[in-house]
């Protein structure tokens, strides 16, 4: 490319914010890539002080690395290019770090800044590369908002959903445009009669009254010179619950009509600005959503649609005045993650007429989501349409398995059905605006005959739109679908916070979260869901350091259901996140909570055992005690805490926690391990599996512990007899002890109880209990039993994060080649680039390949056992390699 030409893209990427290699045509072999800020791609709104940077090195060749970064910063992409007017010059730094904080100039408010970055790779010091990106800041301040909280003058037992418009007119020519609104409740923006953004269910649940979220979004393209609309249509969520159901989220503190705060900010082309705010000015009627509840489902009359009524030229003469409302909370921050969206778009697999007015649906697989139904039918027909995830005998809709948390006080509300009456104009489609369900089928029934199709019903999968990170393939298909549907049920859990289930409740369930975590990390790009999540965790901290079960919540879960063995939360996911990415933020935001946490156990338990916990839930027959399970974590967050402490250099606090947790260790070994027989407690699978998985075991009782462990899973069949604890563990404590095999044999199990059982008898998403046929406690998408998906790569893949060097700057690679599964393949990428951990049988040898991306390294655990060696280009290996980054080929025979 010729350098004017090339000068020429460069500044026009710049302009358009998109990252641009300048030597990406072939001059270099080292190339940044991915640039992101506060771990997204050039995201609009940030409001901290410091953001964060990080990148990935791309470069293919055998010990590929960093040896030195410069970042730029700017406003001027032009000036960027050039390394002038900088806001901040990192300077040129010999250091392989790929992710560092911003320590510039004051970032100043609605500002896009440009980022430069430079790289040198093992070329050497004299040859570099670059990328650009970029981030805009928002409101940085909550001074900065000019627009009024506004809602209408209904109260909150009033249904339907109210319309807010407003004309204005833009007359000189428009360089850029900003929407920045903030909602209690949930909202969907309009301009000039087009919904703004694919966004879903914004913005995120979260404590109202002590964090309000706003959300940006670039309208340039929707804004025209002369008259503009913008309108805004309120739905309650979480803010004005209307439903009734046990955890009494219609009692809460912050109920209120939904309300909302609108920025609008125009930048013409003449460098001048007007911001177009919300206030009593706005017009507002009622729509014709008649109904919304996020808990239950969305009704519409489309008799009351009330057509253009977000366009300039309506006529809203009978619509009348908002009223001002104080904001939900005095603390109203940006938003910054992967937002909801309706990922996928299912068709049904199949269509059942029972009559003329009755049809059911089978979209063939578990989601959370919504329905669009799409038909024609006279004016006043009544369209109910029942989500369920079971059918009866006789093929219909059957709700029992998931509406036993719900209240009704009459018969209007009917769980997971929405209601829609048609408006007779022609061909109408109806999609929940408000709402999501958790379903496999669609019992649609209508008060006059309908024709149904099978085209005429979709579904969409909707979720936080967490990319993809990871992948397995294996030659056991059941192993396939296990990990498919442990998926399905994260995802369908991961609405800006983890929840249990989608149908039933909702609720950010912290045991169920703790226990997903890694299969989360492992699968999905999910650190900004985390980090909102806990800081919902510190908006619901009380000062003597308890936390409630749920998350966020109305004030239900102090008192029940929280404890060590759930609202670990607080320390477990903080120090995962970390691992996997390298990232002290969390850690650094969360130090304090996590201390005030560990303190108050300490308090209330000085003997270093603890009884406050829930227990090994939904087990198969056998529980340990409280104090066992409750102990065990009580000992996992004061490790955490101890290393936590040592990585923030708080010495002071890391020799107290280190004793302190040496201290619960002691105490729990002193009551429930038998030295002379390596037994735990009563024996149970449980009592073995947490101790090793927690490594709470002498180093000299190891290997007796495991061998009791694995002869007490040979008494069960090799099937799992436990809960939720102690099935996350169990796999686990197999195969990092020798057992992997066993662990396998388990892992693939098709016969009760098993992930297998649940797959054979046809499930798409993991259950809420081993049993299928349990009269309670049988949701058919809870994500409880699903760490089996981080052990997939851990315990045959063999991909784990080096705690030495986190973020998987150096990869452990410790694959098991077990009996009975012919081929495995384990796919992650972490900070630094897709790790590959790949072996397959070739007779009586097993070819395993793996790849380590650019600038990190790997430590690699070979299994020789039964007298076999590795060769590696037809040269004896060593059974532990450390390597550099690259690709490499070993031969065990």
């Amino acid at each position: 490319m010729k350098p004017n030409l090339q000068k020429t893209l460069n500044a026009l990427l710049l302009f358009a914010g998109v990252a641009f290699s300048a030597q990406a045509y072939g001059r270099a072999q080292t190339e940044p890539i991915d640039l992101q800020t506060e771990h997204l791609v050039s995201p609009l709104g940030i409001d901290v002080a410091s953001p964060r940077l990080s990148w990935m090195m791309k470069d293919v060749r055998q010990g590929a690395k960093q040896l030195a970064y410069r970042v730029y910063v700017g406003k001027d992409s032009l000036e960027v290019v050039k390394k002038k007017g900088l806001s901040w010059d990192s300077g040129k730094l010999l250091s392989a770090n790929s992710l560092v904080v911003y320590k510039g100039k004051l970032l100043e408010p609605y500002t896009k800044y440009y980022w430069l970055l430079e790289i040198w790779g093992k070329d050497g010091l004299t040859n570099s590369s670059t990328a650009v990106s970029s981030f805009e800041t928002g409101l940085m301040s909550m001074t900065n908002w000019k627009g009024s909280w506004i809602t209408d003058n209904n109260g909150i037992e009033v249904k339907p959903a109210p319309y807010f418009r407003k004309v204005f007119s833009a007359e000189k020519k428009i360089k850029s445009a900003r929407a920045y609104i903030a909602c209690g409740g949930l909202y969907e923006l309009y301009l000039n009669g087009k919904k703004v953004g694919n966004h879903r269910m914004d913005p995120m649940y979260t404590r109202f009254d002590r964090r309000t979220l706003y959300v940006t979004y670039d309208v340039t393209s929707q804004l025209q010179n002369g008259k503009n609309a913008v309108g805004v249509l309120l739905g309650n969520g979480w803010y004005n619950h209307q439903s009734t159901a046990v955890w009494d989220f219609h009692k809460a503190p912050w109920r209120n009509r939904p309300t909302f705060c609108l920025d609008l900010r125009i930048t013409y082309a003449d460098g001048t600005v007007e911001t177009v705010t919300s206030g009593r000015e706005w017009k507002t009627s009622l729509s014709p959503v008649t109904f919304n509840s996020i808990y239950t489902a969305e009704h519409y009359d489309a008799r009351l649609e009330q057509l253009g009524w977000n366009v300039a030229n309506f006529d809203d003469a009978k619509w009348g005045n908002s009223t001002f409302r104080s904001a939900p909370s005095d603390n109203i921050v940006s938003q910054q993650l992967h937002p909801i969206r309706n990922v996928e778009k299912i068709t049904a697999k199949s269509l059942t007429k029972v009559n003329d007015t009755t049809y059911v649906f089978d979209l063939g697989r578990n989601i959370s989501g919504v329905s669009q139904i799409s038909l024609s039918a006279e004016a006043g027909t009544v369209v109910k349409l029942k989500h369920t995830e079971r059918l009866y005998a006789n093929g219909r809709a059957d709700m029992s398995n998931i509406d036993q948390h719900y209240r009704p006080t009459d018969n209007t509300d009917p769980f997971q059905t929405d209601v829609l009456t048609l408006s007779g104009r022609g061909e109408e489609s109806f999609t929940p605006h408000f709402n999501y369900k958790g379903f496999q089928y669609v019992e649609v029934t209508s008060s006059k005959p309908i024709l149904l199709t099978k085209g005429s019903l979709v579904g969409f999968f909707m979720h936080s739109d967490v990319p993809p990170v990871g992948e397995i393939k294996s030659s056991n298909p059941t192993l396939d679908k296990i990990w498919f549907a442990t998926n399905n049920s994260y995802l369908s859990n991961f609405f800006g916070y983890p929840t249990d289930c989608p149908q039933r409740e909702k609720n950010g369930w912290t045991g169920d979260a703790h226990i997903a975590v890694e299969t989360g990390l492992m699968n999905f790009d999910g650190i900004t869901i985390y980090e909102k999540w806990l800081a919902d965790h510190r908006d619901e901290q009380q000062p003597n350091g308890i936390l409630p079960s749920i998350i966020p919540t109305d004030g239900w879960g102090y008192e029940w259901g929280n404890g060590p063995d759930w609202t670990s939360t607080i320390a477990i996911i903080p120090w995962n996140v970390y691992l996997y990415y390298g990232d002290d933020r969390i850690l650094r935001n969360n130090y304090d909570n996590i201390k005030r946490y560990v303190d108050h156990i300490g308090d209330i338990s000085p003997s270093g055992l603890t009884t406050w916990g829930l227990g090994d839930w939904v087990p198969v027959s056998t529980k340990p005690p409280v104090e066992f399970t409750s102990s065990v974590f009580y000992y996992v967050d004061a490790v955490i805490l101890s290393k936590t402490a040592k990585l923030l250099n708080k010495t002071e606090d890391f020799n107290k926690y280190a004793a302190f947790a040496l201290k619960i260790k002691t105490a729990f070994n002193t009551k429930y391990l038998n030295t002379s027989t390596g037994m735990y407690g009563g024996g149970l699978q449980a009592e073995f599996a947490m101790p090793l998985y927690a490594d709470l075991v002498p180093e000299n009782l190891k290997t007796k512990v495991a061998a009791n462990l694995a002869k007490k899973v040979g008494e069960s069949k090799n099937h799992p007899d436990a809960g939720i604890l102690g099935a996350k563990a169990l796999l686990h404590a197999l195969s990092e002890n020798g057992y992997s095999d066993l662990a396998y044999k388990v892992a693939a199990q098709e016969t009760y109880p098993s992930w297998g059982w649940w797959i054979v008898n046809g499930a798409t998403t993991l259950y809420e209990n081993w049993r299928i046929d349990a009269k309670s406690d049988i949701s058919l998408n809870h994500i409880m039993f699903g760490d089996i998906g981080a052990w997939l790569y851990k315990g045959i893949g063999g991909i784990k994060t080096d705690e030495k060097a986190a973020g998987f700057k150096n990869v452990i690679l410790k694959p098991n080649f077990v009996v009975g599964l012919n081929e495995f393949e384990a796919k992650h990428t972490g900070p630094y680039g897709e790790i590959i951990s790949s072996w397959k049988r070739n007779g009586d040898a097993v070819i395993y390949k793996v790849t380590v991306p650019a600038n990190s390294s790997a430590t690699i655990y070979l299994p020789l056992a039964s007298g076999k060696k590795a060769y590696s280009a037809g040269k004896l290996s060593t059974a532990i390699v450390n390597v550099p980054a690259g690709q490499y080929l070993y031969e065990i025979k």
